[in-house]
């Protein structure tokens, strides 16, 4: 069973937080696959991790530029796996979908967003349903995460 994730966004943005998360992925040694909901999201998503901080670099590639296989974080849409990943970063309201492919699923949402917590609550149940094991994290006040189930 694929250990699942839910990172309620409040305090940080989607690019501010994605980043990091994808760091400490790679740090593990682990591959990532970012499934995001649109075409137009996928290349904003690629434009931001090349740029978003000066000091750093995290190697990745979008679906269809190539050597999907060889990317250490590749960004999508699709249910692809090429890389064999280990982890699902699933944002902007993209589907899960298969989990068995990965140890672990991040489905991150947009906590000011009604319709995004909406349809996190229904990920929620549908995986508890399913026997996942699944944990719920909130920013505080602060900014940090906190385990909230």
């Amino acid at each position: 069973m694929s250990e699942l994730l839910f990172y309620h966004l409040e305090r940080s943005s989607l690019e501010a937080v994605l980043p990091q998360l994808l760091e400490k992925t790679l740090e593990r040694g682990w591959k990532a696959v970012v499934r995001a909901s649109s075409p137009e999201r996928v290349k904003s998503l690629d434009a931001h991790l090349w740029t978003y901080r000066d000091d750093a670099f995290l190697p990745h590639g979008a679906c269809g530029e190539g050597h999907e296989e060889a990317q250490p974080v590749l960004i999508t849409t699709g249910n692809e796996n090429p890389a064999d990943a280990n982890v699902l970063f699933a944002v902007d309201g993209a589907d899960i979908g298969r989990l068995e492919t990965y140890q672990r699923c991040v489905l991150m949402f947009d906590g000011n967003d009604p319709g995004a917590v909406a349809a996190a609550r229904i990920h929620w149940k549908a995986v508890k349903d399913a026997g996942h094991d699944a944990t719920y994290w909130q920013q505080s006040e602060a900014g940090r995460w906190e385990k909230k189930a």
